[in-house]
Order: structure tokens, then sequence, then C-alpha cells
């Protein structure tokens, strides 16, 4: 089965950004032999990174995808999204351009729900020395432009995850394999879908 993983290149401050570093360490682990993991890194930019899901989404057809952003308020917390919503997209990206409308879809619903049930995940794991949340507003920027793209596309077979910026406690290498655990018990969570 195909997975497919993405992280966000530099952006504000940010020269190197949790989100892709936490995406490369993932790679490195690996899910397991039955999944075959792909990574991509994504611009901070709306556009592209409209073209580039709906690219993944077309092309390769994943179970699953998995997009990992940096949430920089957020010290030692890994928030799982469960929904993404479709306007109020006003914030300039990194090219200074924001969409027309401030709006994802045009024809899309006001949100999508993830198929991955955030609350449940929530309960099965834990990850010792980070606070894990759920919270159902990825914040109107790229993340949640990115997450209503490819849950639009790909039918809510989309999950988002925030990481926080990279610390001497929380290293790529820790946040890597945060995300294994946390990926690992969505699969569990597709494959239950699929029986």
């Amino acid at each position: 089965h195909l997975s497919f993983f993405s992280g966000f290149g530099p952006f504000r401050q940010y020269l190197v950004n949790s989100s892709w570093e936490a995406v490369k360490e993932l790679s490195k682990r690996g899910l397991g032999e039955n999944i075959d993991l792909r990574i991509m890194q994504l611009p901070v930019t709306y556009q592209k990174t409209k073209e580039q899901v709906f690219k993944i989404w077309r092309t390769l057809q994943p179970l699953l995808t998995v997009h990992v952003g940096l949430a920089s308020s957020a010290k030692a917390l890994i928030i799982l999204e469960q929904c993404g919503k479709n306007k109020g997209y006003r914030e300039m990206d990194a090219c200074g351009f924001h969409p027309e409308g401030g709006c994802c879809m045009l024809d899309g619903p006001e949100k999508i729900e993830s198929t991955i049930n955030m609350k449940t995940l929530w309960k099965n794991i834990s990850v010792e020395g980070v606070d894990i949340i759920v919270s159902r507003d990825a914040g109107r920027y790229i993340c949640d432009y990115t997450y209503y793209t490819s849950l639009y596309y790909g039918n809510g077979r989309a999950a988002f995850i925030h990481v926080p910026p990279l610390s001497t406690s929380l290293t790529a290498d820790f946040l890597g394999k945060a995300l294994q655990t946390i990926i690992l018990e969505m699969l569990k969570q597709c494959g239950e879908e699929r029986e």
C-alpha cells in the first residue's frame, strides 16, 4: 500500500522547517514492509501546493496522504487536525499571494472531515516527552489550505499533523519517531475501514 507524506519548506524566520525534518526522519524509519512510503517537500505557497497535492492524488492514488506542518506557537505539542476549512485564506504566502476570494475550492463544501477519527487515534496513542491534542482548526494558512485540498481530492483519505519547532528536546529524530507511532495507528484505522 502506498502512503504519501509531505512536509513544508522554509518560511518566515524558520530556515529549517521541523515538519520537513520530521518527515525525512520518518522516511528513514519506514512503516513496515507493506507500506511504500513516499515523501515530498511542499513550498509555502498556495498555488504550487495545490498543484502538487492534485498531482499526488491523480497520479499515485495513495491509501492515505499525511501532511505535516509546523505550528510555530506549539511548544512540546503535536496537534492532530480533524478537518480542513474551505474559506478565510487572507494571509499572503511566501510569494505574496493569497487565493482568489480567500477560498480553496469555489465549488467545495465549507469543511471536509478526515476519514481518520483523530479522537480515537488520540486515545490509542501516547508519545513520551510530548503532549498530543486534537484540533478542528488548522489555522487558515498554507497548512489548512493544503489539508482541505488533499481531503477534497482524496475523498477524505488525508490527515494533517502539526508539529512544534525543533529544540534540544524535540529533535528531528524524536519527531520522526513520534510520527511513526501516530501514523502506524492511522494505518490501522485505514485497514479496519477497508475490512
